[in-house]
C-alpha cells in the first residue's frame, strides 16, 4: 500500500513539474508584426494626436510636474517614459516612446508599434506588463492605430534610458496568457453610431480599467465603473471615483450642463495658468487631456456612462488614512 502511495505521490509531483515546466517555457500568443509603413498625411497625424489625447498615452509615457494642479506633462518630455516609483509590489518604469533610436523606439517599425499597442508584443517578442491597456486596445480600430502610429512618429526624439520593468517570475508567467492577436477587421464607429460610439471612446480611454476596483489584477464582479481602485504612487494617493448612474453614490444626480462643467473648468486652469497642489488635490484623471476633447465627444461619454447599471459604492478619493501609508 506505501509504494502505491508512493507510486502516486511521485507521479503527482511530476505532472506537477511537468505543468510549471510548461507554464515558464510556453511563448505568448502572438502574429508577426504586418510589414507596413504609415501616411504621414497631415490629417492622419491629426487623427492620430487626438487619439493620442483620448487614450491619455502621455499619462503614463511622460515625467509630469504633480506640483501643479492635474499633473502637466514636462515641457520637452512628452512620450520620454517615467519611472513612476514602488506600486502595487512593483517598481513601475514606464518606457520611452518616442523617435530616439537608441532609447525609445526610432528602430521600431510601423508595424511593430502597432503590434505592441494592440497586441502587447514588443519589438523582441517580449510580453509587455499588461499595466499598459493594450487589452483595450486592441479594440482600437485598423485605420486609428495607424493614424496613432503616425503621430508618434512625430514627437521630438527624447533620450531617456529606463531600465525594462521586470515582474517577478509568477507575474511573467501569469501574464502570457494577456497578449492576443488581432485576427479580424477592426472598423471606427462613427460619432452618429450613438452608443457603439460612446462605448469607443470609454475603451480607448480606458476608463473602465481605472475606475473599477481590481483584486490580483483582476476587476471585481459587478463593480464595473463604480469607482474604489486605489493609486498609490510617490506622488501621492488617491482613490477612483463611482462614475456610474447611481444616484447617492455615483454621478446619477449630474446633469449633462454640470458633467460638462467639470470638464470644461479644467480647460479654463489650463488656459489661465495651472496652479500649486498639495498631495490632497492629487489626481491621476487625466482632466486635461479630456478636456482638450471635442465636446461632441463628452456628450458621447455623458451618455454611455448614463446607461451603465448604477452600483451603490460610496468613495473617499483622497482618505486620510491611505495618504498616509
Amino acid at each position: 500500500m506505501l509504494k502505491k502511495i508512493g507510486v502516486v505521490l511521485l507521479g503527482l509531483v511530476a505532472i506537477a513539474l511537468l505543468g510549471a515546466g510548461y507554464l515558464i517555457l510556453r511563448k505568448p500568443a502572438m502574429a508577426e508584426p504586418a510589414n507596413i509603413k504609415v501616411d504621414m498625411s497631415p490629417e492622419r497625424i491629426a487623427r492620430g494626436k487626438y487619439l493620442f489625447t483620448l487614450a491619455d498615452c502621455s499619462g503614463c509615457h511622460s515625467p509630469h510636474n504633480w506640483k501643479l494642479q492635474d499633473g502637466p506633462a514636462l515641457e520637452g518630455k512628452v512620450g520620454s517614459g517615467q519611472d513612476m516609483g514602488h506600486m502595487e509590489g512593483l517598481d513601475i518604469r514606464v518606457p520611452n516612446i518616442t523617435p530616439d533610436r537608441e532609447t525609445g523606439v526610432g528602430s521600431w517599425t510601423d508595424g511593430e508599434k502597432i503590434r505592441a499597442i494592440r497586441e502587447g508584443i514588443g519589438k523582441h517578442g517580449n510580453v509587455l506588463f499588461p499595466m499598459m491597456p493594450y487589452s483595450s486596445y486592441r479594440h482600437m480600430s485598423d485605420d486609428d492605430v495607424r493614424s496613432l502610429v503616425a503621430y508618434l512618429n512625430t514627437l521630438a526624439p527624447v533620450r531617456n534610458e529606463l531600465a525594462r520593468l521586470e515582474p517577478p517570475m509568477f507575474l511573467k508567467v501569469m501574464i502570457k496568457g494577456v497578449p492576443k492577436p488581432v485576427t479580424e477587421k477592426v472598423e471606427t464607429p462613427q460619432p452618429s453610431s450613438g452608443r457603439l460610439y460612446g462605448e469607443y471612446l470609454v475603451t480607448i480611454g480606458s476608463c473602465e480599467k481605472c475606475h473599477t476596483k481590481a483584486e490580483r489584477g483582476r476587476p471585481v464582479a459587478g463593480m464595473q465603473f463604480a469607482g474604489g481602485q486605489v493609486f498609490a504612487t510617490k506622488f501621492g494617493t488617491v482613490v477612483s471615483a463611482n462614475i456610474t448612474p447611481d444616484k447617492d453614490t455615483g454621478i446619477g444626480n449630474w446633469t449633462r450642463d454640470y458633467f460638462k462643467q467639470r470638464i470644461t473648468m479644467h480647460k479654463e486652469q489650463l488656459e489661465k495658468g495651472l496652479q500649486p497642489v498639495g498631495p490632497e488635490k492629487f489626481t491621476v484623471m487625466p482632466w486635461l487631456m479630456i478636456s482638450q476633447l471635442p465636446e461632441s465627444d463628452w456628450d458621447a461619454l455623458y451618455d454611455y456612462l448614463m446607461q451603465q447599471v448604477p452600483v451603490t459604492n460610496k468613495v473617499d478619493t483622497h482618505p486620510v488614512q491611505v495618504a498616509q501609508r
